[in-house]
């Protein structure tokens, strides 16, 4: 009988935890509500310049890691396929609505240890600084094999402003 108890108090704490996770999003939700949708994918984005498959991270406030974007599912981490082409970057998700960063609000590329929940090694991770509407945010993806990752930071690279193209970027490989 003791027993019971202390399960029955065990399953009350569990579900009174998952309660209060449900209510912190559901107001991350609502506090984010004036963030824009990403762009819709144009219907011609022109050729894959380059293409990695790996795991979308998350997006969030540009600078601030911890800063989770919710609203229109950006937050959801997710198997991805990244590709560049001429008119930006696509990231195609798994379960998940596709993120499209168009060349144009790319501002820079770079790679990072970790955010919001991901860490990884030391600059496992590539990170895109854009605009969405009027907010700077930052998306992070992982590719699956590290030998990508180079290439994927070049290519995403090559498109934004405030980025140089590493040296060994030999340009439309598709892997």
């Amino acid at each position: 009988m003791e027993y019971l108890g202390i399960i029955a108090l065990t399953v009350l704490i569990i579900v009174l935890i998952i309660g209060l996770i449900a209510l912190g999003w559901r107001g991350r939700l609502r506090r984010q509500a004036g963030i824009g949708a990403p762009p819709a994918v144009p219907p011609d984005l022109g050729p894959v310049l380059y293409e990695a498959e790996g795991q979308y991270v998350t997006t969030t406030t540009a600078g601030d890691w911890l800063d989770r974007v919710a609203v229109h599912g950006m937050g959801i981490r997710s198997n991805a396929v990244a590709s560049v082409h001429p008119e930006g970057v696509l990231l195609a998700r798994a379960g998940a609505p596709d993120v499209f960063i168009p060349r144009n609000d790319l501002e820079s590329v770079r790679l990072e240890g970790g955010m919001a929940g991901k860490f990884v090694e030391k600059d496992g991770l590539v990170v895109l600084t854009w605009r969405l509407m009027d907010q700077r945010v930052d998306t992070g993806f992982r590719t699956r094999h590290a030998a990508h990752k180079s290439q994927l930071l070049a290519a995403a690279a090559a498109l934004a402003p405030d980025t140089t193209p590493p040296q060994n970027f030999k340009g439309r490989e598709i892997q």
